[in-house]
């Protein structure tokens, strides 16, 4: 039989209101029911999201809010982690474009602190070196352990500063690499799809762009370096400020990538950390897919799903074309 693309004066509100009310709320269901038009004896083509526009239209559906769902359990073990470390201390003539060579190092830097947590759950994992803050070998064997537990880690920035400052860090204090990771940058993310007035985590998980509901903490007491400078002193008081200031980074850096995700092209397929076959959403490892036109390459067409719990699209790796036409498929 052939095909056509829809238009709406080939349903009457009547066809569309009996869909509906068979199938209340499942739009996938209902353009299902409308793609059959008897009088006419021909397969329409209405998609999910086009049902549901009409059902709007008529009243039968307020569309309402929904927030993306955390990756299920059974999946990959998704670490966020953010680090704070102190600066390298040098011995400079100038303020302006110093070239410091080796020989003008007066104190390396090291990590002050660190807050992790694993994705979708409540725990909160902090460590700093209050009582030693030029030392941070008691960091180590913790940094290490939650490496090697981690299928993927995400970090604002991390695969510029936080990952390789670690790595260096551990190797010096004589660790052997932990098991092999992914690393999601988020300010990668935000540079992939975006044009933000900031790709600072500051400014994302900001009021003014309304992405989290997490705001990355401010500093208070100790304004700007100064809060370095006065835990590298052992002020108890920075101290505190500093654990105010690293585990929100983390908790709206969560919220930040979890509204980020199904945007992301690139993301490591979660899919393949599930020991089943049934098909998962590869950015965040949900089975509630929904199966959704097609997606076309140079050199072939595929389905297209929508995943119902991050919102992500993905398609299917198997073309659906023909072997004849295949065969007769030409490239540029």
């Amino acid at each position: 039989m052939s095909k056509q693309a829809p238009i709406r004066s080939q349903f009457t509100d009547d066809q569309i209101r009996a869909a509906y009310e068979l199938s209340p709320g499942q739009f996938g269901t209902i353009a299902k029911r409308l793609n059959w038009v008897p009088h006419m004896r021909i397969r329409a083509q209405v998609s999910r999201q086009l049902a549901r526009a009409w059902c709007i239209e008529l009243g039968l559906h307020a569309p309402t809010a929904r927030k993306p769902k955390v990756v299920e359990p059974t999946g990959p073990r998704v670490l966020l982690i953010d680090i704070e470390t102190a600066p390298v201390m040098a011995y400079v003539w100038s303020l302006w474009k110093q070239n410091v060579g080796l020989n003008q190092i007066a104190r390396e830097w090291n990590i002050l602190s660190f807050c992790a947590k694993w994705l979708g759950e409540p725990e909160i994992i902090y460590h700093d070196i209050r009582d030693t803050p030029h030392d941070d070998s008691s960091l180590m064997q913790p940094l290490w352990d939650l490496l090697n537990e981690a299928d993927i880690v995400i970090g604002q920035n991390g695969k510029r500063f936080d990952m390789p400052k670690i790595q260096a860090r551990l190797v010096m204090a004589g660790f052997r690499p932990p098991r092999p990771y992914k690393v999601i940058d988020t300010l990668l993310m935000a540079r992939q799809q975006f044009m933000f007035t900031s790709n600072k985590l500051e400014w994302m998980t900001g009021e003014t762009a309304g992405l989290t509901t997490t705001e990355k903490s401010k500093h208070a007491k100790f304004p700007g370096f100064m809060l370095w400078a006065e835990c590298m002193k052992g002020n108890p008081e920075a101290w505190d400020e500093m654990k105010e200031y690293n585990i929100p980074d983390v908790t709206s850096m969560e919220e930040l990538y979890l509204k980020l995700r199904p945007w992301y092209v690139g993301h490591p397929n979660v899919a393949v950390y599930k020991d089943t076959d049934k098909m998962a959403c590869p950015k965040c490892g949900s089975h509630d897919l929904e199966q959704d036109g097609h997606s076309f390459t140079q050199s072939g067409k595929y389905e297209l799903y929508l995943c119902n719990g991050c919102f992500g699209w993905s398609r299917g790796r198997y073309t659906k074309n023909s072997t004849a036409v295949r065969k007769s498929t030409l490239s540029n």
